[in-house]
């Protein structure tokens, strides 16, 4: 039969209980489990194999069975609770958003994603930024942020896994039926629905928007599988991280462009405009484009207004990673649009120009740092880095200020914590504890609970693993038409008595998920001791296109098959959301080996201590921050090697050794009831120190007070007087610019000897200004500590003019005490100064003596 369409035909809900099919359409219940219990009371087979999708288990749902549940007085009791715990949420009195900052309480924030991880039954996610988009919007919810998300709403989602018996991935695609899934048409004030269109190289391409609701945050989605579509465009956003460069440019184009043009036609004001990666970087272009139109100003005016209440986050610390574009590229898909921002090839191509190993191109992290004021990355290490990696943009100051912050990744707290612990957090740290997640004394009280509680839950939740990973290998055998032994064999996989390992993730070559196996017979000893058994629980995948990244599965897989490691290593197929919960919920240890920087942040890890497993990773991400040396495990040194063998051999050995001599003894050692009391020391220690400061709530709360309300207000002082404080710094950076060249100094300070602390020290420079004023400026003087060649502890300190100017020369005075000890650097330098930057050293421009 040839399709024509699909609608979703719902039974006659009882009114008693008609309020589910609007519970399923607010993925509120995805972070509530008592109301997840609601739909799975209805059939839990059913549950199951819908992948715990709400709005499938109402279509297929029995309508006697709904009958029976509208006359079940526990169900009803159940219902009535769910409901009005939905209720209090969605109207709520008031929230931390409003009563922090009340003026803003309706000063709309927009987030924007190339992917959002919400539930497995919403599959538009591949890993880490998904999860984690998804996160965000959950706890922007919870905080009552005034916040809408914008991405795409792929048909067919990111691919499903399937292991073949040679331990080859293979890809495939599911059709994701909008009937099925818990979104609606988006419509704007007039109750239309709406359809956007952006202009693709000799066409107009249009997509659909649809609306999730998270909470009370709605997420806009688009889709181009539209009429009057072409069918190649009709497949542009069908799915996620799909098609060659043209594929990929044309969906940042609809994510940015469309996704400015969506929120115009729904009526959203956004004040701050959020870039959650470089793909939605185009949205700035299109701001300003409406700017120009709608105000007449020049782009260099424009840029300063839409930059200024603009954020960018990067999540990546490989230049590979970033999104660089051929000009050839560039010039089929804009060389229509340049011309209405006022600007010639030229100047549009040097907007993002940076110079790759191919050659100069187009880079999508270098124009969202440009059209954005306030730019971090995703932990502390990560925002070194970054700083280093985008250093060029600002050359003459110093890495330590490049203006690239860091707030580190947290995870949502309500998402990835099981039921199980929370009933006992709710016993031991009180029924508000939720409401305090974020402060660190709340989970002092962690200590307080019996170490044969914290065990027993644990050991459930293990149980619960192990459980799950057997059903899902015996599933995989019997697709593998594997014969009956085989498949009765996965039931004995996996013994509840063996320290269990999880590594889940995506199978990236830097997460080096090989690296256990560096060294067969080392690793057989540590997993085949009868007394202290160890195994090992894999799940991940790899880019469709990344052929190293899926060779590594295949090595996993071929050692889990090996008769000597057999039920020791198990690799699971086809991760997603729901796996990853009973991972990082059922194993012992975490482990995590990335190649150090690598590691952006990393929020795995994060999701199991707050379910009481230690970490054992690198020092690397969110992990070089939160090792405190007792409530995990350190894998190596923070170091750098020669060469990737000798590195590599070096984490290797250092992993066994972490196992053989701290792990696995510490893990083992039990009291007479077999209670590991110095292990749940650990746990509770990796529970007290990650829970608060690793939280989607701390981080969330981070965005607001150092990037959203600065946005806010700097948007809004770039707005005042019809944009004057706009047109006024662009006039300046324009005289800076032209009289920066005749700008000098010549400066008399010590250049060399000994001083005591607290010694005075008198630094005087004389500075030529040309054209330029001493308003116009700032003279420093910046002092760091020599630590072996690496500058640390800087300090920059003010030099004061003095005396009267004498043809055309000012003279700048510092006095300084120092108050350390040790081997100090100095340099004397003028930098530009105005109170309308952003950052100090926005301009990336400074003078040295």
């Amino acid at each position: 039969m040839k399709i024509l369409g699909r609608v979703a035909v719902f039974p006659t809900i009882p009114a008693r209980i008609e309020r589910l099919h609007e519970l399923a359409y607010n993925l509120w219940w995805t972070w509530h489990p008592e109301a997840q219990a609601l739909y799975a009371a209805i059939d839990p087979r059913l549950w199951q194999q819908t992948e715990h999708n709400a709005v499938r288990m109402l279509i297929e749902a029995v309508p006697e069975r709904l009958e029976a549940l509208a006359g079940d007085a526990a169900f009803l009791a159940d219902y009535d609770r769910v409901l009005a715990a939905f209720d209090a949420y969605m109207r709520p009195e008031s929230t931390w958003f409003s009563r922090t900052y009340p003026q803003d309480a309706n000063r709309t924030i927009a987030y924007f994603s190339a992917e959002f991880g919400l539930h497995e039954s919403l599959p538009i996610y591949s890993g880490g930024l998904g999860i984690l988009s998804g996160d965000h919007c959950k706890e922007a919810s919870d905080l009552g942020l005034p916040f809408v998300a914008v991405g795409f709403l792929y048909p067919q989602g990111y691919f499903r896994q399937r292991i073949t018996r040679e331990g080859q991935q293979e890809a495939f695609y599911e059709k994701l039926h909008f009937s099925q899934v818990p979104a609606t048409p988006a419509k704007n004030p007039r109750g239309e629905e709406v359809m956007i269109s952006v202009e693709l190289p000799g066409r107009t391409v249009f997509a659909k928007v649809w609306r999730v609701q998270v909470g009370r945050v709605p997420l806009y989605l688009m889709d181009t599988d539209v009429e009057p579509n072409a069918q190649a465009d009709r497949t542009l956003s069908a799915r996620l991280y799909g098609g060659d460069q043209q594929m990929r440019i044309a969906q940042e184009i609809m994510l940015g462009i469309g996704g400015v043009r969506a929120l115009r036609a729904l009526n959203v004001d956004a004040l701050v405009w959020h870039m959650n990666e470089g793909h939605s970087a185009f949205l700035g272009l299109e701001r300003c484009r409406e700017l120009i139109g709608g105000l007449g100003v020049p782009f260099d005016v424009a840029r300063e207004i839409a930059a200024a209440n603009a954020i960018f986050t990067t999540h990546t610390p490989v230049a590979a990673g970033n999104d660089v574009f051929g000009f050839d590229l560039i010039d089929r898909f804009f060389s229509d649009y340049w011309p209405q921002l006022g600007l010639d090839r030229e100047r549009f191509h040097a907007l993002a120009a940076q110079q790759v190993e191919w050659g100069t191109g187009f880079s999508m992290t270098v124009l969202a740092l440009r059209l954005s004021a306030q730019h971090n990355g995703v932990s502390a290490l990560h925002g070194d880095v970054s700083r280093r990696m985008w250093h060029f943009l600002w050359p003459d100051i110093e890495v330590s200020e490049v203006p690239i912050g860091s707030i580190t990744n947290g995870v949502h707290t309500a998402t990835w914590l099981a039921p199980r612990l929370d009933a006992l957090y709710q016993r031991s740290l009180g029924p508000d504890w939720y409401a305090h997640l974020d402060e660190p004394e709340l989970w002092a009280r962690i200590g307080e609970i019996p170490d044969g509680e914290l065990w027993q839950a644990h050991r459930a939740l293990k149980t619960d693993l192990i459980a799950y990973a057997r059903e899902r290998l015996a599933r995989q055998r019997t697709r593998l038409r594997e014969g009956p032994a085989a498949v009765r064999a996965a039931a004995d996989v996996l013994d509840p008595d063996a320290l269990t390992l999880g590594f889940a993730r995506r199978f990236a070559t830097y997460k080096r998920a090989t690296l256990i196996f560096r060294d067969p017979a080392r690793l057989l000893r540590i997993l085949n001791n009868p007394d202290r058994p160890v195994q090992l629980v894999f799940a991940g995948k790899a880019h469709p296109a990344d052929q190293p990244g899926q060779e590594f599965i295949r090595r996993v897989y071929e050692f889990s098959r090996q008769p000597e490691f057999a039920g020791t290593i198990v690799f699971l197929e086809d991760y997603d959301m729901d796996m990853a919960r009973h991972l990082v919920s059922g194993g012992d240890v975490w482990l995590n080996n990335p190649i150090r920087p690598h590691e952006a942040s990393g929020t795995s890890g994060q999701k199991a201590s707050l379910n009481g497993l230690p970490n054992l990773s690198i020092l690397d991400g969110w992990w070089a921050e939160a090792w405190n040396g007792a409530n995990g495990w350190a894998i190596g040194t923070e170091r750098e090697y020669q060469d990737e063998q000798t590195r590599d051999d070096a984490d290797a050995a250092a992993l066994y050794d972490a196992l053989e001599q701290r792990i696995v003894p510490l893990y083992f050692d039990r009291d007479a009831g077999g209670i590991p009391h110095r292990w749940v020391a650990v746990m509770k220690e990796a529970i007290r120190t990650v829970a608060p400061q690793f939280s989607m709530r701390r981080m969330l709360k981070d965005y607001v007070n150092q990037l959203y309300v600065p946005a806010l207000r700097l948007g809004a002082r770039m707005d005042a007087e019809n944009y004057a404080p706009a047109r006024e710094l662009v006039r300046w950076k324009r005289s800076i610019l032209e009289g920066w060249g005749e700008v000098a100094l010549e400066v008399d300070v010590p250049r060399e000897g000994q001083i005591a602390i607290g010694q005075l020290v008198q630094a005087t420079a004389k500075v030529w200004l040309g054209k330029l004023t001493p308003e116009d400026v700032r003279v420093e003087l910046v002092a760091a500590r020599d630590d072996d060649g690496i500058s640390a502890d800087q300090r920059v300190i003010p030099l004061e003019r003095a005396g009267k100017p004498e043809s055309g020369t000012y003279t700048y005075q510092a006095r300084v005490r120092p108050d350390t000890s040790g081997s100090w650097i100095f340099g004397v330098r003028v930098v530009p100064h105005h109170a309308g930057l952003a950052h100090a050293y926005d301009m990336g421009l400074a003078r040295w003596a």
